[in-house]
């Protein structure tokens, strides 16, 4: 299974769009995961438009209705892979280990919030930020992720999307 992941999208602000690239990424995938800060309901509309399943969280700039229609945190299981998401992972300093015993049942958890993207793992236990596809902020690139699931193992990958 191919599972597109963002997080930090901020939109509708201005001009800002979400990357071609990032599109056709998201379209191909069989899932799309949104890690929180979408801002507005119509977002997460625009996104289910795009054909594949999304499953998100909401994040701490998010607006109400928002808010009120996605969770916190959330936990799924794709081919014997439990991964768990939420938005704000907490500080970098022991983010792994403060992870693993949050979501203890989880393979691995996506988050967002930072802006900032990271793959880091430990006796198979993985953490995965995306980045984000539309306000890199102190990044050189904008970025999303991609996982692929197979055979009950999972592997992911950020992709470059630009400046």
């Amino acid at each position: 299974m191919l599972i597109a992941i963002v997080a930090d999208t901020h939109l509708p602000r201005g001009e800002r769009r979400l990357p071609e690239p990032c599109l056709a990424h998201m379209r191909a995938a069989e899932l799309i995961l949104h890690a929180g800060d979408m801002s507005t309901v119509a977002v997460l509309d625009e996104l289910g438009a795009l054909g594949p399943p999304v499953v998100a969280v909401h994040g701490n700039v998010d607006e109400h209705g928002l808010v009120e229609r996605l969770p916190a945190q959330l936990e799924l299981e794709i081919d014997h892979i439990r991964l768990a998401m939420t938005h704000d992972a907490g500080p970098a300093r022991g983010r792994l280990p403060r992870l693993r015993r949050r979501f203890p049942r989880a393979d691995a958890v996506v988050f967002g919030h930072s802006h900032m993207p990271l793959l880091d793992a430990d006796d198979g236990f993985q953490i995965f930020n995306p980045g984000s596809p539309t306000d890199r902020r102190r990044q050189r690139q904008h970025t999303m992720g991609l996982a692929r699931v197979e055979n009950g193992t999972l592997h992911f990958e950020h992709v470059q999307l630009g400046r």
